[in-house]
C-alpha cells in the first residue's frame, strides 16, 4: 500500500551532492524507463538519512523509501548493517509482519553517494506524542509477540544478539544525584546472562520505529522499520529495549506497563523476577550516560518537551522502579 501519509517532510533535496549517481542507480533498479521525480527528506532518523522519492513512468507514480547512511561511523558499519536488513527484509516478505518490501541495496557505495537500501513506503505514521499513548502500548507489545512467534528456519536465523552495556564499559552520568542508584544498577549485570529460550528479534523495536494510523478505535500498526540490528536471542531483550523507550517518551508508568501487555496477550517472559530485572536494566544501562541524545529525532517530530535534563531524571526514575518491581 502506498501512502502520502509518513513523517513529516523536510525538504526536496535532488540537487545534494552526490545526488545523480544515486538517482541513476535507483531509476536503474526500479527498470521499465521510470524516473526519480522528487525525492524528499523523512524527519525522525538518527542513524540515517530517509528519502521518500517519487517515481514516475508507465501509469500512476509509486513512492520509495531510499535509506542511506551519511554519518561516518554508520557509513564504515554499513556493509553489516545494510545487508543484514536487506536480508531480513526478504525473510518477512513472506510474513505477516508489517515490513517493508525489499528492492535493492548498495552496501558499500559503489553506485551511491552512501551506502543505501531501496525499499517500499509504508503508510503510517511515527507517533510519539502524549495523546493516545496508553492504546498505543498494547499495540506495541501484540506487534513485539508476532516478531518474535516468527517461524526462522536455522540457515536463515540472524546473527546472536549482542549486549549494548557491559559492566566495564558502563560510563555512568557525572551530574546524578544517584550514584548508588547507578552503582546498583552495574552489579545486576556482572553475573552471566540468564539462561533463555531464543527467538527473532527486532533489537531496536521501540515507538520510533513503528507506523501507525487512525486514532481510538482504528489505530493500528502499518509498519515496523529499522531492520538493521535484527538478532536472534531473548524476548526479555526486546522488551525490555521498547520498554525503556516508553519510560522516556511518557514516563516510567508506561514503561512499566509493557511487559505486562506483552504477557496478557500471550507472550512469555522469564519466570525469575532477578533474571527478567538483568534483561531489564541491560538495556537501561546501553543509554548511560548521556540518555538526551535519543530525544533529538523526538524532538523533531515534536517533542520539544523532552529536553535532556527530563529524559536523564527519567532513565534514573525508571531504574527506580525496576529495582522497586523486581529486585
Amino acid at each position: 500500500m502506498v501512502t502520502h501519509e509518513n513523517v513529516g517532510v523536510l525538504a526536496a533535496d535532488c540537487g545534494d551532492p552526490g545526488w545523480a549517481g544515486t538517482r541513476a542507480w535507483v531509476e536503474q533498479q526500479v527498470g521499465g524507463g521510470c524516473r526519480v521525480e522528487a525525492a524528499e527528506r523523512l524527519r525522525g532518523g538518527w542513524t540515517s538519512q530517509m528519502r521518500r522519492l517519487r517515481i514516475g513512468g508507465p501509469g500512476e507514480p509509486r513512492w520509495l523509501v531510499l535509506r542511506s547512511f551519511v554519518r561516518p561511523f554508520f557509513a564504515r558499519h554499513a556493509e553489516g548493517l545494510l545487508t543484514r536488513e536487506a536480508d531480513t527484509l526478504r525473510l518477512l516478505g513472506g510474513t505477516d509482519v508489517p515490513a517493508a518490501a525489499f528492492h535493492a541495496v548498495d552496501a558499500t557505495a559503489a553506485h551511491c553517494a552512501h551506502p543505501s537500501l531501496l525499499m517500499s513506503l509504508l503508510p503510517g505514521t511515527v507517533r510519539v506524542d502524549e495523546a493516545e499513548a496508553a492504546l498505543r502500548t498494547p499495540l506495541l507489545a501484540r506487534q513485539l509477540l508476532g516478531i518474535h512467534r516468527l517461524q526462522v528456519p536455522a540457515g536463515a536465523r540472524p546473527r546472536a544478539y549482542e549486549a549494548w552495556a557491559a559492566p566495564d564499559r558502563v560510563r555512568l552520568p557525572e551530574s546524578t544525584g544517584r550514584p548508588d542508584l547507578w552503582e546498583r544498577a552495574v552489579d545486576v549485570i556482572r553475573r552471566e546472562p540468564p539462561a533463555y529460550r531464543p527467538c527473532f528479534l527486532h533489537r531496536d523495536f521501540h515507538p520510533g520505529n513503528v507506523l501507525f494510523t487512525g486514532r481510538g478505535s482504528d489505530l493500528r500498526i502499518t509498519g515496523v522499520v529499522d531492520w538493521v540490528e535484527t538478532s536472534w536471542g531473548p524476548a526479555d531483550l526486546d522488551v525490555a529495549h521498547c520498554s525503556t523507550a516508553l519510560a522516556l517518551l511518557h514516563g516510567v508508568g508506561e514503561g512499566m506497563r509493557l511487559a505486562d501487555a506483552y504477557t496478557a496477550a500471550g507472550g512469555a517472559l522469564s519466570d525469575d523476577p532477578a533474571d527478567h530485572l538483568y534483561w531489564r536494566v541491560l538495556d537501561a544501562l546501553g543509554f548511560a550516560p548521556d540518555a538526551g541524545k535519543v530525544g533529538t529525532p523526538w524532538r523533531e517530530l515534536g517533542r520539544d518537551d523532552l529536553t535532556p535534563d527530563l529524559l536523564a531524571s527519567r532513565l534514573e526514575d525508571y531504574l527506580q522502579e525496576l529495582f522497586r518491581t523486581f529486585g
